[in-house]
């Protein structure tokens, strides 16, 4: 229990200050430029969330899965290999951005240009966070984004104070996180090899392949619900929706936090016994579910007007109407989340795979067709509706994958052989 509660407190810790990073990165640029900049600053947010899935499905979720705990040497060769896979895909995503940027042109065309040219250190940075926790490591990683933020305070005040565009915010909290996995090259003591992406993609497209697709389907998902706001009911309609997003983003310390160890102690679980996981998953998701629940009504009833005002400038007022739905969304995804990790800790990637396809479908559906019908609200509202769908989908995908594992692991009654082996002794 000691173990576990450190290695979550590490989680916590590590969560709080990224989560503290973008709360005040949002604050900052909402103030500075305004609904519609935001907006723009926003879509190139999301765009990262994106990349980050892609690299995390394909270099830091097989590592996790197969080098934690390892013997050191182990873990440094394999880190090398799969910190290498994620400026792989930094490189690959960022020239992406640069000419979608280009193409654009606009403030949205800034914020993907500035976007493309900072995104392979950016997941540099983030694959040595998911490498740190995997060896048990997670001080490290700690101070790996204690360094991003300190990084970003002189860098952020530069850009606001002289002629603030959303170019700039871009670029400063980009070149903050490059200055972070700077630092944790040091503290791993090992140096990213770029050129064995290839070698470690074919030795893990098994787990890669479908942690991509499930981790891309649902922060895809999410960008094309933006998008699709964007496109229905303008630039800064994706703005107030962020806004809401961004009020509920302390909570997101504990269920981000959390989630960092949530797959390895599930994994521990079922080590002990299906019944232990089936308790851990029901237990984690319950308490997540009743904790968001509990932060989005605070914001709610004691949030005064005039702070929220004070926060988000003219983004409050659009944003204030979207806290209910935004935090029952928030609320059953968080839920879901147990179920999640019970999937992944029995390591049936297909029906995880498959639950999050039927959950970001409904999600997709759901948030775009609300902005169809009701603008910003309708999207919160629609998207809050496509996360109930989402967890009962997973639920149910995690109680077949238990059923499925308790048949694989039973032993056959002991009567059963004698029974079969009766009609042969009579004859004989």
């Amino acid at each position: 229990m000691r173990g576990v509660l450190r290695r979550v407190t590490w989680g916590l810790a590590d969560q709080a200050v990224t989560s503290l990073v973008s709360f005040v990165v949002g604050i900052v640029v909402a103030r500075s430029l305004g609904a519609v900049e935001f907006g723009a600053f926003s879509l190139a947010w999301v765009t990262y969330g994106v990349v980050v899935n892609i690299s995390r499905g394909l270099a830091t979720d097989p590592l996790a899965v197969r080098f934690s705990g390892v013997p050191r040497p182990l873990w440094k060769t394999a880190v090398a290999s799969s910190s290498g896979m994620a400026m792989a895909v930094g490189l690959a995503t960022g020239a992406i951005c640069v000419a979608v940027g280009a193409a654009l042109g606009g403030r949205p065309g800034a914020a993907f240009i500035a976007l493309g040219l900072v995104l392979p250190g950016l997941m540099l940075q983030d694959s040595w966070r998911f490498a740190f926790f995997a060896s048990g490591q997670g001080g490290k990683a700690f101070v790996s984004d204690i360094t991003w933020a300190l990084g970003l305070v002189p860098l952020l005040y530069l850009a606001k104070h002289d002629g603030p565009s959303v170019t700039k915010f871009v670029l400063a909290w980009g070149a903050a996180g490059i200055f972070a996995a700077l630092v944790s090259g040091l503290q791993a003591g090992v140096f990213p090899r770029l050129f064995r992406a290839r070698q470690w993609f074919r030795d893990h497209r098994d787990l890669g392949l479908r942690y991509l697709a499930e981790n891309v389907t649902i922060s895809g998902a999410y960008q094309l619900k933006m998008y699709g706001l964007g496109a229905i009911a303008g630039v800064a309609a994706v703005g107030t929706v962020r806004g809401a997003e961004m009020m509920l983003g302390p909570f997101f310390i504990v269920l981000s936090g959390i989630g960092l160890v949530a797959v390895p102690e599930a994994a521990r679980m079922l080590r002990r016994s299906v019944r232990a996981l089936q308790r851990f998953c029901l237990l984690l998701g319950s308490a997540q579910s009743l904790a968001a629940l509990a932060w989005g009504m605070t914001i709610i009833i004691a949030l005064p007007h005039a702070w929220g005002h004070a926060l988000l400038g003219e983004v409050w007022d659009s944003t204030e109407p979207l806290l209910l739905p935004a935090t029952l969304s928030v609320m059953f995804a968080s839920f879901y989340t147990g179920a999640a990790a019970g999937l992944r800790a029995l390591g049936v990637a297909r029906r995880s795979l498959r639950a999050q396809l039927y959950a970001s479908a409904a999600y997709l559906v759901g948030g775009v067709g609300g902005a169809a019908l009701g603008g910003a609200l309708g999207s919160a509202w629609g998207s809050a509706g496509a996360t109930l769908v989402g967890a009962i989908v997973w639920w149910w995908s995690l109680e077949v994958g238990i059923r499925e594992r308790r048949h694989e692991t039973e032993p056959e009654p002991v009567g059963a052989a004698g029974r079969e082996e009766m009609p042969e002794m009579r004859s004989t």
